[in-house]
């Protein structure tokens, strides 16, 4: 390349570079300003007096409810890995309750004494039902105890559950 193409060049960038410059527009766009006064919530507000009688409601029908119901239940506490969301799911024994695609069905539960502890121990069977090809197999078939759920983990990709108390046992 000789001299008088490389200044060519040179003077071709030159050129562009002030030129862009000089066609470009002075003026800053921007977007309209939003009233953070205007905005709703994305909650739902609730009056606290209806909050109150609502939960007082709840209350005497879970009292009422537990008077009646003197089966033994354990319950658990349910977690969606992907939500992050917990449930609580209480089981009572024999009969299976399910939590997302899971059957869970607890055969014994009570609560042991350890070094003047009290702890509560579970035996479970979980089923996955999404996996139609292996229903009658366990992904979980074994005790639980609610002191220290990793001596026998329950373990699922998606969900986890917890022992948390045996009641009426």
């Amino acid at each position: 390349m000789s001299l008088g193409n490389r200044n060519l060049i040179l003077t071709f960038l030159i050129y562009t570079l002030m030129s862009t410059s000089i066609f470009s527009e002075d003026k800053i766009l921007s977007s309209p300003l939003i009233n953070l006064d205007d905005l709703k919530p994305s909650f739902e507000e609730t009056d606290e007096k209806e909050v109150d009688s609502k939960t007082e409601n709840i209350i005497l029908k879970k009292k009422k409810f537990s008077q009646k119901n003197n089966l033994p239940t354990a319950k658990f506490i349910g977690l969606d890995k992907i939500t992050a969301k917990t449930s609580e799911i209480v089981v009572n024994l024999g009969e299976a309750k399910k939590f997302g695609p899971l059957e869970i069905k607890v055969l014994k539960c009570g609560k042991v004494l350890k070094n003047k502890i009290s702890d509560n121990v579970a035996y479970l069977q979980v089923k996955d039902l999404s996996k139609n090809d292996n229903e009658k197999v366990f992904i979980f078939n074994g005790w639980t105890f609610s002191s220290d759920p990793n001596l026998t983990p329950f373990d699922h990709a998606i969900y986890d559950l917890q022992l948390i108390n045996c009641d009426n046992v």
